[in-house]
């Protein structure tokens, strides 16, 4: 199964129909790590895929909550997901010791995060943990987006810049 993955859009429009559009088509789920801030900016992953999300640090509207579960699935602050047979932690990765403790436990075949910005593609005994990175919203953020296409079959993970 293809799921894509993608955190810290901070409603930027233009990345944020970017992801959705990069994943039209090509994925079975979207699972999306947080920092959404607005609901206009989740809506349009109102797709032909299923859809989650869990909540980040910067996701201050209660409206977002509605906003998602009007068309998806909202996790709260933590997920557990089962897609294309593969055991996926969702956290937004605020407290790195937390990331840690998910990766490390042996639970999980992947953990799915973001908060840094900054992306991430590692094996950690039988764990995969990804980040995809983010919107630069300040100095020190020098990666372009990305959006991640993870294949849960082959175990491979691609990268997509986002405009």
């Amino acid at each position: 199964m293809n799921v894509g993955v993608v955190s810290d859009t901070h409603d930027n429009r233009e990345i944020v129909e970017s992801a959705a559009g990069l994943f039209a088509g090509r994925v079975g789920a979207v699972v999306h790590c947080g920092d959404m801030v607005a609901p206009f900016s989740v809506t349009p992953f109102d797709r032909d895929y299923d859809f989650y999300a869990v909540r980040g640090n910067n996701d201050g509207e209660w409206m977002l909550r509605d906003a998602v579960r009007s068309f998806g699935a909202y996790l709260g602050e933590f997920g557990k997901l089962s897609l294309g047979g593969k055991s996926i932690a969702v956290y937004h990765g605020t407290n790195r010791p937390i990331v840690d403790a998910l990766v490390n436990c042996g639970d999980y075949d992947y953990v799915l995060h973001g908060h840094s910005h900054q992306q991430t593609h590692e094996r950690t005994g039988d764990t995969v943990r990804i980040n995809p990175g983010g919107v630069s919203t300040g100095p020190g953020d020098d990666e372009p987006p990305a959006a991640v296409v993870l294949d849960t079959d082959s175990g491979d993970a691609t990268f997509h810049d986002l405009p």
